[in-house]
């Protein structure tokens, strides 16, 4: 069968050495870079040999999702530290001017994963929604007005740059699309915005939702999205079984068969906040109940809950070895 294909979700923890290397004033900044085209290359290649059907570079030159493209675009000046989860914190900005696309941000990156991945590459793009809602708006009127220059004048070029070089597949990364729910309709009209005129195959990742992904129903019916990345494992249980008590965290997919929206779906099967090692089993159980909600096998891709980075890098990739392992047993019970 073709379907349950497998994918990361974007970063992964940087090594106690390249940090290290990195904090080093004595190495220049070439050989600093070529440290990091090291560890690009050493992540594609081991989510390679895991097996995994679609590859990025673990976001190897990303300082993290929000103040790697904010320091990018003109327009912004960094504020102070904030926190955002499990004892991370990002560098909150302000906006203080016009926003002004400054080029492709993702251009080398981009180009150094397609030059070297054998699987198909997937970047990912943090979206017009988080880079708005975790920032200061302190020159636009209004939060909308602000979205919508983020989405035309930055995200859309981005994209359009990314599609230039060859991306097929781009993923929209939104982890605030649901922490304000009035303004889903809002999320949703500046996502298509950003992707309006864009070919490349376009997935969104949108992180856990207190309200279990209900604000999002039935608006993102209306998102030129082919396939949602959601979290789901962070909210099941451990125990295998596929009835609906045993897998309780994956009770919003009834939401897609409710509202009759066929899209892909990123199944989040690992649970990105333990280091619990999911077993083979219990992720075979996840998908299966999955396809008994969903019912076509064609619509699941398999992922995490969200990036890895939280993780030290053998619990993520072991996390990574057993959801291989869980997609292959339960392509052998959907024969």
């Amino acid at each position: 069968m073709n379907g349950l294909k497998t994918q990361e979700i974007g970063s992964l923890k940087k090594p106690d050495w390249f940090v290290r290397y990195l904090k080093n004033p004595r190495i220049s900044r070439e050989e600093k870079e070529r440290a990091r085209d090291d560890l690009a290359f050493i992540n594609i290649k081991m989510f390679e040999h895991i097996g995994l059907d679609f590859v990025y570079d673990g976001e190897a030159r990303r300082i993290e999702m929000y103040e790697y493209p904010i320091r990018r675009i003109r327009g912004f000046k960094f504020a102070g530290r904030v926190r955002s989860f499990d004892n991370k914190y990002y560098r909150k900005a302000r906006c203080v001017s016009e926003l002004e696309y400054r080029g492709n941000y993702h251009r080398d990156e981009f180009l150094f994963v397609k030059k070297y991945a054998r699987k198909q590459p997937k970047i990912p793009v943090t979206g017009p929604y988080t880079l708005v809602d975790w920032s200061y708006n302190e020159y636009y009127k209004s939060k909308e007005d602000f979205l919508f220059e983020m989405s035309r004048k930055i995200i859309r070029p981005l994209l359009k740059d990314l599609e230039e070089l060859g991306a097929e597949v781009i993923q929209i990364d939104e982890p605030a699309a649901t922490t304000h729910p009035d303004e889903v309709p809002l999320f949703v009209e500046a996502f298509n915005e950003a992707v309006r005129g864009v070919n490349s195959k376009i997935n969104v990742h949108i992180c856990y939702s207190g309200d279990e992904y209900k604000s999002l129903f039935p608006h993102i019916a209306e998102m030129k999205a082919s396939l949602f990345a959601l979290e789901f494992a962070n909210r099941d249980t451990p125990e295998l079984g596929i009835s609906d008590e045993k897998r309780r965290g994956y009770k919003a997919l009834k939401l897609f068969r409710e509202y009759n929206i066929k899209k892909e779906i990123g199944l989040g099967v690992i649970d990105v906040h333990t280091d619990f090692i999911e077993p083979p089993e219990l992720i075979r159980d996840r998908i299966l109940f999955a396809v008994k909600v969903i019912g076509d096998p064609e619509l699941i891709y398999v992922n995490p809950d969200c990036g890895l980075r939280t993780r030290r890098r053998e619990v993520a990739f072991k996390k990574l070895e057993n959801m291989i392992k869980g997609v292959e047993l339960a392509r052998k019970q959907l024969l």
